[in-house]
């Protein structure tokens, strides 16, 4: 047939190139599969050994949940937090989120035991342990949640879980990305083992602009990267300003001659109570309350023999404490009342600063308008330069550090007015930094399309 005077039919449009989501490596899963069952034997505690065995069983409790609880139709929020810090953050922002989202269900998902008694108090529609990051587990999890968005906060980001939440059409993102300098995920072999993680990010909030630029690092695409702020800041507020002042625990003692130490380690009992010993020959009114990260039978013992070495009376314990209780040494044993505890001191301590780890969080007592004391080793945390950069915080010397904490104490139990200065300092600048939770909450808003 002829075709003249028919015009030609258009070029046809190049096709469209859908790049492949990445994946995990082979090495990875291998590792990840082999190592799980050597889990138990490594584990020292029964708390943790607990903790496990809930990682294992936490596809089923998903599933038993979404058989009963998951609505057909509506959106569905993962928000993933490590441990209690992590979880602060992440708190922040899941209240903005749902007053954005009413209708969204959300879940929270943990890693440690000690975020256990936080996740009873978030909210959301469902909280577990977050199960290992092991393909048939991953692969259940997210069949019977399906989500829509999974959230990662801080760094605690599952490259299997990211990448199969990816590769099924889920929104994955971060929300107060956290990268310190001397990270171990910078490094070969974890950075290539863990960059398809990274790679499916589909936004990010950073903390700082140097955490922006370890995270592009990590394999975060530039231009998916927010600053945004850390919401721990609104969270440490948000909890100092709802202490509530009849509250038994938040009236323990006289803030005026009482000493808090938050977040502590064995390494942390031998300078403080060396110092507290130090400090009564001086001010015999002083009193000390001790916090510990862990307060396990074992890290229990071990204060009771510093503190005997110390020639300090035996420590009461929080549990045993009567009302109207005034007892020159307390030392708490159960979790869930730091902040409460940061309440009773005019002055507070925050452990971590003896060993690699780094500095427990120092918001929380920052957020009370406490002056803060820490460890020589910070590992470059922001939140302790940006305390330090208004005197709100002092750290102690690598060399006689009990000598150095006993000082500060007396300086600022004698100058109360300076005491006072300094505490102010930091909350002041944190008020200025709050707001972090709401950009966070934006930067999610651009990870997914709630209205497809």
């Amino acid at each position: 047939a002829s075709t003249a005077g028919v015009p030609p039919l258009p070029a046809s449009p190049p096709p469209t190139i859908v790049a492949p989501v990445p994946h995990t490596s082979l090495i990875y899963r291998t590792a990840v599969a082999a190592a799980i069952p050597l889990v138990p034997h490594v584990l020292r505690s029964d708390r943790d050994q607990r903790a496990h065995a809930a990682r294992l069983a936490a596809p089923a409790a998903m599933a038993t949940w979404a058989a009963a609880h998951r609505v057909p139709g509506r959106k569905l929020a993962w928000f993933h937090a490590s441990s209690v810090g992590e979880g602060l953050q992440a708190r922040a922002v899941m209240r903005a989120f749902r007053t954005a989202h009413p209708d969204v269900q959300l879940v929270y998902t943990h890693f440690s035991p000690s975020a256990g008694a936080l996740a009873h108090a978030m909210p959301t529609d469902f909280s577990s342990y977050l199960p290992y990051d092991r393909v048939a587990d991953v692969t259940a999890a997210l069949g019977a949640l399906a989500p829509d968005l999974l959230i990662f906060t801080k760094l605690d980001l599952w490259p299997e879980f990211a990448t199969r939440a990816a590769a099924r059409g889920t929104a994955v993102a971060m929300i107060a990305a956290t990268v310190l300098a001397d990270s171990g995920r910078l490094r070969w072999p974890a950075r290539a083992l863990l960059a398809p993680g990274y790679q499916v990010l589909s936004a990010a909030g950073a903390v700082s602009t140097d955490d922006a630029a370890r995270l592009n690092k990590l394999g975060v695409p530039r231009d998916r990267i927010t600053v945004t702020g850390d919401p721990r800041i609104d969270s440490a507020l948000d909890v100092a300003d709802a202490i509530e002042k009849a509250d038994p625990l938040t009236t323990l003692a006289d803030p005026a001659v009482t000493l808090v130490a938050g977040s502590t380690w064995p390494a942390d009992d031998a300078v403080l109570l060396a110092a507290f010993a130090a400090t009564r020959k001086s001010r015999p009114d002083a009193r000390l309350i001790v916090v510990p990260h862990e307060p396990t039978p074992a890290h229990l013992a071990s204060f009771d023999a510093t503190a005997m070495r110390t020639s300090l009376p035996r420590a009461v314990r929080l549990s045993a404490l009567s009302p109207g209780d005034a007892a020159p040494f307390i030392v708490a044993d159960r979790i869930g009342v730091l902040a409460r505890l940061y309440a009773n001191g005019g002055i507070a301590y925050v452990g971590g600063g003896w060993g690699n780890a780094g500095v427990h969080s120092v918001l929380e007592p920052a957020a009370l308008a406490r002056p803060v004391i820490v460890g020589p080793h910070d590992r470059g945390s922001g939140d302790v330069d940006m305390l330090r950069g208004v005197g709100a915080l002092v750290h102690l010397p690598r060399d006689g550090a009990g000598s150095a904490l006993a000082r500060r104490w007396l300086h600022w139990l004698n100058d109360v007015r300076d005491c006072e200065r300094c505490g102010a300092a930091g909350r002041a600048v944190m008020e200025g930094q709050r707001g972090a939770a709401e950009r966070s909450m934006n930067a999610l808003e651009d990870a997914v399309d709630w209205a497809r």
